[in-house]
């Protein structure tokens, strides 16, 4: 029986007064982190914060058919933006996240104050252009608009997509957190900036659109397939990864699952079913 919770606006709230608590200086008290850490207590589930697809169906795989076995309880809690899961995690409100990258991460807790850090690296969705008015990159003109996302980490990543296909020009020197003032060749192309997860439903009302990769999924995308162009795995920085709020790192709970979600059913799962829109990046986050 799926047994995901979705996160309600109450709990949001709760969890965004105790981030606020937390920030005034809790977090930071090696005592506290020390008895949430390895001596958490390993009789209760595990609960992880994910974003619907994959990390949750990811989660939902190991709950299903590998955490009994490994003497693991866990909890998936399913959030649709990318704010909650570490307000979440940093306030206490969930043991875990599973859904973003290293460079989002690092710009969030500069930018948050948080305290949240990797465990393990599990998969890569690789972004991609998708349109529902051209067919090939070739048919972007003069005047056509492209919408990308407004978060600092995927805006840069999105525009170096765009740049390394030759979409446009970015200035000598822009790297993963260029933004729009350091495109030197638009090429005549128009810029959008919305949140990610409202760019599947903006493909109606633009040209083209860079997407994530568990948004394209969740809209019925196909990055393998629908993608103008789609991120190379080889090498990329934005595997997704198992995070915790600082200290809680040795905890058992959280131990047993990074390493479920190393596994070699784990990867089998990715693999079978999203076919290359979705490709296992296992190894220790760093």
């Amino acid at each position: 029986m799926r047994t995901t919770v979705k996160f309600s606006a109450a709990a949001a709230a709760t969890a965004a007064l105790a981030l606020g608590l937390s920030a005034c200086g809790t977090s930071s008290d090696p005592g506290s982190s020390s008895a949430a850490g390895a001596s958490a207590d390993t009789s209760k589930p595990l609960v992880v914060a994910a974003s619907p697809t994959p990390h949750a169906d990811i989660l939902n795989f190991v709950k299903k058919n590998l955490a009994d076995k490994d003497g693991l309880k866990l909890e998936v809690k399913e959030f649709t933006d990318y704010v909650l899961p570490n307000t979440a995690t940093q306030s206490g409100e969930v043991d875990a996240n599973f859904f973003q990258h290293k460079p989002y991460l690092d710009d969030f807790n500069k930018k948050k104050g948080t305290d949240i850090v990797p465990v393990v690296d599990v998969e890569l969705e690789p972004l991609g252009l998708y349109s529902k008015k051209v067919k090939d990159l070739k048919e972007l003109k003069a005047g056509q608009s492209v919408a990308i996302p407004n978060d600092t980490t995927n805006e840069g990543r999105a525009l170096k997509l765009l740049a390394d296909n030759g979409v446009i020009t970015l200035k000598d020197g822009a790297g993963t957190d260029a933004n729009l003032a350091d495109i030197k060749d638009a090429k005549g192309l128009k810029f959008k900036e919305l949140e990610a997860a409202t760019l599947p439903r903006a493909l109606n009302d633009v040209d083209a659109a860079v997407i994530n990769g568990n948004y394209a999924i969740e809209a019925d995308l196909k990055p393998a397939k629908d993608a103008l162009a789609l991120e190379k795995a080889d090498g990329n920085p934005y595997a997704n990864f198992l995070a915790v709020k600082r200290g809680n790192e040795k905890d058992p709970r959280v131990e047993k699952l990074a390493k479920l979600l190393n596994s070699p059913e784990v990867k089998k799962y990715i693999e079978d079913t999203y076919e290359g829109s979705v490709v296992p990046a296992f190894g220790a986050a760093k």
